[in-house]
């Protein structure tokens, strides 16, 4: 079962200052930033995943990469890009989930193909309309038109797709984009892509389903699926299900969530092998808008805050060095929280009683937690956040390799 990381172009600077919150004067971001793997060991994913909207911003709102970016990428091709190990594997899309609204995907074949080849990518993925909706097996509920027209569009564009990397001699291999909306939907799409010639297709649009749902459509599945043909899961991570997954010839999955839920997720922020953590907070006076925009109204006093940001520091670091107690530092917490959330919001310093009881940074054998302590369990900036959720890559790389598979 392979892993791959969708590319979110998050880099962590390794010269970063956290006793002051700085960074070099020296820094230049794009070449003395790194990526996961080339902090995380071992590796805490099998590849990448690049999407074409992404890198292009040729949909409006999807672009993340900035001109001089993009034409680096172009230019270095992928793997230089990313200095990625020989180990690590790339595969591109289209990024289905940027045109979601429009009528039809906004690039041609031909686009496609160039974006694959040119850059240098492993495998690419078939240019595929997204379908949002659910019917199950057991439903007389009638699929909308425009789904159907949605998984007309995706297979006319694999067939197309297909045929030109065959014409054109790619060196990539191509993977086909199956949609649809219930289980004999998708089965349909992947015996149609089977017959195009696809040994390995994608299934997408399964994000919002169940885990239950998702074997559903993976047993239909079952019943058209050739023994050689594998399937990659798009946008899925249930680590709980995968073993399941790969029964019905699941070989590969992409997903940003371990690495989003460290600084997205109210409470869920630090994993550990058998249990999930809330990372404390201590927002930056200077930079956190909700704060900043309490003392510009004159309900904060900006003075009292930076004291009280400054003694939730000291004592989480005390705390560390086994120089302080918990209750010390829920008391300096608990001051800063009453300034930051005010009265009406709900406290967290239970669910911090809780991290710092255990400890988990304490016995986590990756390389993150040893160098960097509790600062990887402080919820402040990008530098800490990032790196909590690159730690979070290697507890779900380190769980996948305990799985059994067979």
């Amino acid at each position: 079962m392979k892993f791959y990381f969708p590319d979110s172009q998050d880099l962590v600077s390794p010269t970063y200052d956290f006793a002051n919150d700085e960074y070099s004067p020296y820094r230049v971001r794009q070449r003395d930033d790194v990526y996961a793997h080339q902090v995380v060991t071992p590796i805490p994913y099998d590849g990448i995943l690049v999407s074409k909207a992404v890198v292009d911003g040729s949909v409006k709102g999807s672009g993340k990469y900035s001109s001089p970016q993009r034409e680096r990428f172009y230019r270095l091709g992928v793997r230089n890009f990313f200095r990625l190990p020989e180990a690590c594997a790339t595969i591109g899309d289209c990024g289905a989930f940027n045109y979601i609204d429009e009528e039809r995907p906004p690039y041609e074949v031909d686009e496609v193909m160039d974006f694959y080849g040119r850059c240098g990518f492993d495998a690419g993925i078939s240019i595929d309309h997204i379908i949002f909706g659910y019917i199950p097996e057991e439903s007389d509920k009638q699929p909308e038109d425009a789904w159907i027209t949605r998984q007309q569009i995706s297979l006319e564009l694999a067939e197309e797709f297909i045929t030109a990397t065959r014409k054109s001699g790619a060196h990539f291999e191509p993977v086909g984009a199956a949609q649809g909306w219930g289980p004999q939907s998708y089965a349909h799409s992947v015996k149609q892509l089977q017959k195009m010639g696809y040994r390995r297709i994608a299934l997408g649009g399964m994000v919002p389903l169940k885990s239950h749902e998702i074997l559903s459509c993976l047993r239909a599945i079952d019943d058209i699926r050739s023994p050689g043909t594998g399937l990659h899961l798009l946008g899925i991570n249930r680590v709980d299900s995968m073993e399941q997954f790969a029964r019905h010839g699941v070989t590969s999955f992409d997903s940003t969530s371990a690495f989003r839920q460290a600084f997205m997720d109210d409470r869920n922020n630090y994993h550990s092998a058998t249990d999930s953590y809330t990372a404390i907070r201590v927002p930056q006076v200077d930079g956190n808008p909700a704060l900043k925009r309490l003392i510009l109204s004159g309900n904060v006093s900006q003075a009292e805050a930076i004291t009280a940001e400054r003694a939730c520091l000291r004592a989480l670091r005390e705390f560390d060095r086994e120089e302080t107690s918990i209750e010390e530092v829920l008391t300096a917490l608990g001051t800063y929280e009453s300034l930051v959330l005010g009265p009406k919001k709900k406290s967290y310093l239970e669910v911090y009683e809780r991290t710092l009881s255990d400890a988990p940074w304490r016995v986590c054998p990756c390389a993150l937690c040893e160098k960097h302590g509790i600062e990887i369990v402080i919820f402040r900036g990008s530098e800490r956040n990032k790196r909590r959720g690159f730690h979070n890559l290697a507890v779900l790389e380190a769980k996948m390799r305990s799985l059994t598979f067979g």
